[in-house]
């Protein structure tokens, strides 16, 4: 594939881009962008945000001479053009394949990516933890953030930069890479702030020319001073940055790739940390994702000629079946309100949000703010429903813990993305949540095993009291018609196939996964029966009980990490209840998964058809050999 590119297959690392020409950088850069587009069009990615940085990834990579220098990307899917023009352009094809290089920094993949990044706004702590580490061990490095694609809208991100404002370290750079864009557009007092730094891009020159003019005047230091001071207060938002300890430098354009060193050369001097505000363009150099940046963030492979997506026909997905059930509770009942952090359109969510737009909050990439938002207006006797994916929720635990169970409110979390999600990888696996669900008191957790199903835990999730949880997966769902709500008991489990041998307890999309394993091993003479334990907590105790008397050897299933979850947990009652029984517990093992094709990780971990029959085939195999050895 590189054999194509004039300059890009001769390129042999970062230090042939400091003896290039202005003329061949802006070359590479569109052939850069293009190699992008080639293996994204395949492998599918985040088409949009490495676009916008090319430029910048080339002055960081002429102005600074990484790893010496540290460069801090955030959030971590930027840096696909990293990725090329640092060590790894030979392997980029292989672009978030099993096997392959990630589609965001991992520090295991080469001593460029300084620290891993996946979710947002951690670049600014990272990177002053590297400083001050470099500080005290006398290294004299320059440590550079750069943090983009909305995620200076986050909490932490400002914590950080409060920090650093304290701290005042030298060879500290914040660039804010300013897209107006997060996944969906960016929202919030922060977002019309950049914008209007943007918006006002005269106002560094004006506030020079009134500085230097100041500096003119004699006899009057202290009035001058004051009156420059309050100047800069007046006509530059950028001031916010100054008043936190930073030396604010822009906004500059980003792809000016020629102001852009020039700017960041001059900045290297500059006493204590340095923010520089740049301007990019998601999407830049490829028409359909400069005009809908929003569904060109991150997508499935396509056409690249057209920008139309290469579709295979399935069901509809978990994630369309959700959106479809929300506004049709959000008609049945008016104190239902929706709240995502920044997730509009990946929770399926753009026709709610249509619909019922004052019913419907978007807090930006907040997702602790979202879920102690969602208490208060649980405790002013809303319905908040407060949609999650699995991996963002992690970061809103300790309010999800002290501000809604702890108060029973009766927030309902529905949790996309549960289990294992394929091509994005270890950050992104949504394999915890049963476990960190699970311990959490006055917690329902809940997982459907189809879309009617998922249509019936919401209905009954919003006419509850207390918090819920309802986790389901990303991709198509299996295609079962639905019709209308219907309540369903809580803590009920589902018979739904009756057994001899052994009784298999699934959770969520491994039910019809331990179905067909039944099928499988029927045609061997070994007759299991299957559960939908749909309920996490609390359990079915009455069936629990019944199973007891009737199996021998139980077998739980889940797409969750096994360490605390569902089947740990029946381990736990059966424990509690002094009842002796052969259990064997199938799900994600204890280890990070890597990325790679959804059914893939699946079949790896054996929570799949297959691999299900096979664990209990070996299972029942290895009773009988232990009972025939004890005889």
């Amino acid at each position: 594939m590189l054999e194509r590119y004039k300059l890009l297959k001769e390129y042999a690392g970062p230090i042939d881009l400091k003896y290039m020409s202005y003329q061949e950088l802006i070359n590479l850069a569109e052939e850069v962008r293009d190699y992008i587009l080639e293996v994204t069009a395949k492998n599918g990615g985040h088409v949009g945000p490495g676009l916008g940085v090319v430029e910048l990834t080339i002055a960081l990579l002429r102005v600074f001479d990484p790893p010496s220098d540290v460069i801090v990307w955030d959030i971590g899917h930027q840096a696909y053009p990293w990725k090329i023009l640092t060590d790894r352009k030979e392997k980029f094809p292989t672009l978030r394949q099993y096997g392959g290089i990630s589609g965001f920094l991992r520090r295991e993949e080469s001593v460029y990516d300084a620290f891993g990044a996946g979710h947002s706004s951690t670049s600014i702590s990272a990177a002053l933890g590297f400083r001050k580490a470099m500080d005290l061990l006398d290294q004299k490095g320059y440590v550079v953030a750069v943090i983009g694609d909305g995620a200076m809208t986050a909490g932490m991100a400002f914590e950080a930069l409060n920090n650093a404002g304290h701290l005042r370290p030298n060879r500290f750079i914040v660039i804010l890479n300013d897209n107006e864009m997060s996944i969906s557009p960016n929202v919030g007092a922060i977002s019309t702030y950049l914008s209007k730094i943007l918006s006002g891009r005269f106002v560094q020159e004006t506030r020079q020319r009134a500085k230097r003019l100041l500096e003119h005047i004699s006899g009057v230091s202290r009035i001058a001073k004051l009156t420059e001071e309050f100047l800069k207060g007046l006509i530059s938002p950028g001031i916010i940055f100054e008043e936190l300890g930073f030396n604010y430098i822009g906004p500059v354009n980003g792809h000016d790739l020629q102001a852009l060193e020039r700017t960041l050369e001059n900045i290297k001097s500059i006493e204590g940390p340095v923010l520089l505000h740049i301007y990019t363009k998601k999407g830049k150099g490829y028409k359909p994702a400069e005009s809908d940046p929003v569904t060109w963030h991150g997508v499935a492979p396509y056409k690249r000629e057209s920008g139309e997506f290469i579709k295979k026909p399935s069901p509809p997905t978990w994630t369309s079946i959700f959106g479809k059930a929300v506004v049709e509770l959000a008609q049945m009942y008016p104190d239902l309100v929706v709240i995502t952090p920044a997730m509009r359109e990946g929770s399926g969510l753009v026709e709610f949000s249509q619909k019922f737009p004052e019913r419907f909050f978007d807090v930006g990439i907040a997702e602790q703010h979202a879920c102690t938002f969602a208490g208060g207006l649980a405790a002013q006797g809303l319905k908040p429903i407060a949609a999650y994916y699995s991996t963002f929720l992690q970061r809103a635990y300790d309010q999800v813990i002290h501000d809604i169970a702890l108060q029973n409110l009766h927030v309902v979390f529905a949790i996309d993305r549960g289990g294992l999600v394929g091509d994005d990888g270890p950050t992104h696996h949504g394999v915890f949540d049963l476990s960190y669900l699970r311990c959490i008191p006055n917690m329902v957790v809940s997982a459907p095993k189809d879309e009617q199903e998922l249509r019936d835990l919401l209905y009954t999730a919003i006419n509850s009291h207390g918090p819920f949880a309802i986790r389901y997966p990303r991709g198509p769902a299996y295609g079962v018609p639905t019709e209308g709500f219907k309540e369903v008991p809580i803590g009920s489990w589902e018979m739904l196939l009756e057994g001899e041998d052994a009784i298999i307890l699934a959770v969520g999309y491994t039910v019809y996964q331990a179905l067909k394993a039944s099928e499988m091993l029927k045609e061997e003479g070994i007759k299991v029966g299957v559960v939908n334990a749909r309920f996490v907590k609390p359990m079915d105790d009455s069936m629990l009980a019944h199973l007891c008397k009737t199996y021998p050897v139980f077998i739980t299933v889940e797409d969750n990490v096994i360490v605390g979850g569902f089947g740990a947990g029946v381990l736990e009652w059966l424990s509690q209840k002094g009842i002796l029984k052969r259990v064997l517990t199938i799900g994600v093992p204890d280890r990070f998964i890597e990325h790679g094709n959804q059914n893939l990780l699946r079949s790896l971990v054996g929570i799949d058809a297959e691999g299900i029959a096979n664990r209990v085939r070996e299972f029942l195999r290895s009773l009988k050999s232990s009972e025939l050895h004890i005889l």
